[in-house]
């Protein structure tokens, strides 16, 4: 399962949690300008804007979880189980398979609006990258500076959704999501006030009162929610430094601890991963499941003008400093 999340101070900021029981060994991963994409249907794009992003290199190929392009675009793949509907080859449609869908996507627009001029004339096909691996049942969050969009392919169409919230997890569909929200516009940062009766007495024995019925499980229903309450009521100053932070604390409202959800066989689903990508100055942040330091890598400080891939291996292991 997966939390992705959009945040704005003086810069933007675009990033997720990556929840699984397993990893294959991704990597902070710049696809510069010049290297080649072969699409299965679509042909080769040998220029086009550079990204970085986490991402699986198979065959030298960046099956990317999430990415950033140069332009501020962001992307991410979540989780979609039983509801993804993946289709046949149509004539006159671009047809692009599910992991071709990042790169299709921040090789060629600069905004959201670009991307749905793309996503009219596009069908997600049914193409795995290999027989070792299969197409993964994804819906995906698209975001610039202003504006979010989640695409769903289901059995009724590919489905294009105005995200107001900025925020995505898993499974139901996000208009479930979005009316779900509902059920909460009496959650409030203020001090609780009596609304049970004019007879009765209470006590605001704790702060926080005014958040109580926030859901606090782990199911992704319940996540959109608690990250959607999260981001809107978040406040931090403009500084990089803060900006990051507050992004990740809303990023650790809805982590996944090892222990919490037993997948069978001994195997537990965690947090693997934690983003934040600044998108203004192409900065990638990181955090991993062992290691709570924030470790950085820059897209500019490459050379984007290359024709191969700059892999940069997680940094797994815990990062403590002694002050004594």
């Amino acid at each position: 399962m997966c939390t992705a999340a959009t945040y704005a101070t003086k810069d933007h900021y675009f990033g997720r949690n990556l929840d699984l029981e397993y990893s294959y060994q991704e990597t902070v991963t710049i696809t510069p300008r010049n290297y080649p994409f072969t699409f299965r249907k679509m042909g080769k794009m040998d220029t086009h804007y550079a990204m970085i992003g986490m991402a699986y290199v198979c065959e030298d190929y960046p099956l990317y979880y999430d990415a950033v392009n140069e332009k501020g675009l962001g992307m991410a793949g979540l989780n979609f189980p039983k509801n993804a509907d993946y289709k046949e080859i149509v004539e006159g449609k671009d047809n692009v398979a599910p992991f071709e869908f990042i790169p299709w996507i921040l090789t060629q627009c600069e905004t959201v609006e670009d991307a749905k001029k793309l996503l009219e004339k596009m069908n997600l096909v049914n193409i795995p990258f290999s027989e070792q691996l299969p197409a993964s049942p994804l819906h995906w969050i698209i975001a610039d500076k202003e504006h979010s969009i989640t695409v769903e392919s289901v059995k009724d169409g590919l489905k294009v959704y105005d995200n107001p919230v900025g925020i995505l997890t898993n499974n139901p569909t996000f208009d479930i999501h979005m009316f779900n929200l509902n059920n909460y516009m009496y959650l409030s940062t203020e001090q609780v006030e009596n609304h049970f009766s004019k007879k009765l007495e209470f006590d605001a024995y704790s702060r926080g009162m005014g958040a109580m019925g926030l859901p606090g499980d782990l199911s992704s229903l319940s996540r959109f929610v608690k990250a959607t309450f999260t981001k809107m009521n978040s406040l931090s100053d403009d500084s990089e430094s803060a900006s990051i932070s507050q992004f990740f604390h809303i990023l650790t409202s809805v982590e996944q601890q090892r222990g919490c959800v037993h997948m069978g066989e001994g195997k537990y689903e965690i947090t693997i991963y934690s983003s934040c990508v600044n998108v203004d100055k192409g900065i990638y942040y990181y955090r991993t499941y062992e290691n709570s330091q924030i470790t950085g890598v820059d897209m500019y400080k490459e050379n984007l003008e290359g024709e191969t891939l700059v892999n940069y291996p997680l940094i797994e292991g815990q990062q403590i400093r002694m002050q004594n």
